[in-house]
């Protein structure tokens, strides 16, 4: 089988299984099957590299053991496979004995199942479904490689229909961000809210072209931390990464808002910091309790870019992706701005295109870059238009890397460019934005003005339109009955 057939074929298998409900959620039964394949693979390849491993998966449970049909007329299915997997698989990898001395690569398995469940109720298309991600050969590096693109482009597919009011950065975005900020062998990244680990693969991606040695590969294999609160985003991250050969996934199941910020110490903080933090959500009292009085937000947005603050080295960089309302926001946002310019170098802002986001959201993004190198000086503006040809982004017509080379090629050689009667492009003193009290809404996208008629003009323009499509659409029709020989 193709693996670009391989999703489409699970999903066509599941749709016929009464327990499980939309494309949502069978994407997460097939992603704990898919993980389970992938740490056995992984698990091959340790134990030919080490002669002393262990797993930390009981034999009965291991991939190989439970889920591969021998063809022998001897696997599971039906009932008796339904009743393993939810009488003894899940309560076993939920139970796991972990402790601070058990290795990262041996932990995850329990993490990735706290709280994961098995929905399906048909053990036969259960074992039709195991046997389609058993066709994938995981040890080997092309094909696993070549599943990791495709897998995030079916996650980008799926994700589109999760009512969660969740959603994930385009693969462009993360690409462009990681370019910019240009993260090193040696440096470590981190993203506290990092979803399905977009911003780490990426970053993972441009750092294997710096690999030349053991010791490049080690540092390789340790650049990237997240954290991630949803159960759902953590297994597929941890997967993200198992795919990217990161045997050792530093990916912590929990909120990256629980801890006090004035408590970070020196070995907390990060090189390079990337966040596409989530919006519109809010938290506890108690979770505000955790940052200084005139920082605590109602926003999780706004109190995602104060831990950024406190967690980023000294020299160290960030990027952030952030919607219009933080630019002009007032109360706490300014307070956090205001932190932002007097005690960080933010020095650019990319004002994004809208849709960038679709079909997840219409929310308006900017991105915002800043070094802990000194305070700011002069902040560039820079609005990304939409790509010539386009009026929209959308599932089928997504943002692409290239639509960001204008930006990249502005960015090395920044000047002021004014379009028309606006600015494009414009850098701002931190005393004129100081003196803007915070305002950061600069270098706006023209607004197209709005034709205001009288209202009998209105409504004989209105039946003028509709009369012109009325008559457009029967003259389609009329050619359609011609072709089909059907003319009245």
């Amino acid at each position: 089988m193709s693996i670009s057939s391989f999703v489409k074929t699970l999903q066509n298998i599941m749709r016929n299984d009464a327990g499980v409900s939309g494309d949502a959620q069978r994407i997460e039964q097939i992603v704990w099957m898919l993980f389970l394949k992938i740490y056995d693979a992984k698990e091959e390849l340790w134990e030919f590299h080490e002669d002393n491993y262990e797993s930390i998966l009981p034999e009965e449970f291991r991939w190989r053991n439970w889920a591969v049909d021998a063809k022998d007329g001897k696997s599971m299915t039906g009932e008796q496979l339904l009743t393993f997997v939810n009488g003894e698989l899940f309560p076993t990898l939920k139970t796991l004995n972990v402790d601070e001395n058990t290795p990262i690569n041996k932990a995850i398995v329990k993490f990735a199942f706290e709280d994961a469940y098995n929905y399906m109720k048909d053990g036969v298309l259960l074992r039709q479904v195991l046997n389609v991600i058993d066709s994938i050969d995981f040890t080997d590096y092309k094909e696993r490689h070549a599943f990791g693109d495709i897998y995030e482009q079916i996650l980008k597919d799926l994700q589109a229909q999760r009512a969660s009011g969740e959603y994930y950065s385009p693969r462009a975005t993360t690409d462009f961000m990681v370019q910019m900020v240009k993260p090193q062998l040696g440096e470590r990244v981190a993203d506290f809210a990092c979803g399905t680990g977009g911003f780490l693969t990426s970053s993972l991606n441009y750092l294997e072209k710096q690999v030349e040695s053991v010791e490049d590969r080690e540092k390789y294999s340790q650049a990237v931390f997240g954290i991630e609160k949803k159960a759902f985003p953590y297994l597929l991250s941890i997967t993200n990464l198992l795919l990217h050969d990161i045997d050792n996934p530093t990916i912590v199941h929990g909120n990256s808002l629980e801890k006090n910020v004035r408590e970070y110490e020196a070995k907390d903080k990060f090189d390079v910091i990337l966040m596409n933090p989530p919006y519109g959500g809010s938290e506890k009292d108690s979770i505000k309790m955790n940052f200084p009085m005139n920082l605590r937000s109602s926003e999780t947005a706004d109190l995602f870019i104060s831990v950024m603050m406190y967690r980023l080295k000294r020299d160290g960089r960030a990027g952030v992706i952030l919607p219009d309302g933080f630019l002009f926001g007032d109360k706490v946002k300014l307070a956090i701005k205001e932190k932002l310019i007097k005690g960080f170098n933010l020095h650019t802002v990319i004002r994004l295109p809208h849709s960038v986001f679709a079909p997840y959201t219409s929310i308006h993004t900017n991105m915002l870059f800043f070094d802990n190198t000194k305070p700011t000086e002069d902040v560039w503006f820079y609005r990304m238009d939409m790509p010539e040809g386009y009026k929209n982004f959308s599932k089928t017509r997504p943002i692409k890397l290239e639509h960001f080379q204008p930006v990249m090629d502005w960015w090395n050689d920044r000047v002021e460019i004014i379009d028309g009667k606006d600015e494009k492009a414009r850098k701002f003193t931190a005393q004129e934005i100081i003196d803007l009290n915070y305002n950061l809404d600069l270098c706006k996208f023209p607004q197209e003005e709005e034709e205001v008629l009288e209202p009998h003009e209105l409504i004989s323009r209105y039946i003028a339109d509709r009369t012109r499509l009325n008559k457009d659409i029967d003259g389609v029709l009329e050619e359609i009955q011609e072709i089909l020989g059907e003319k009245l």
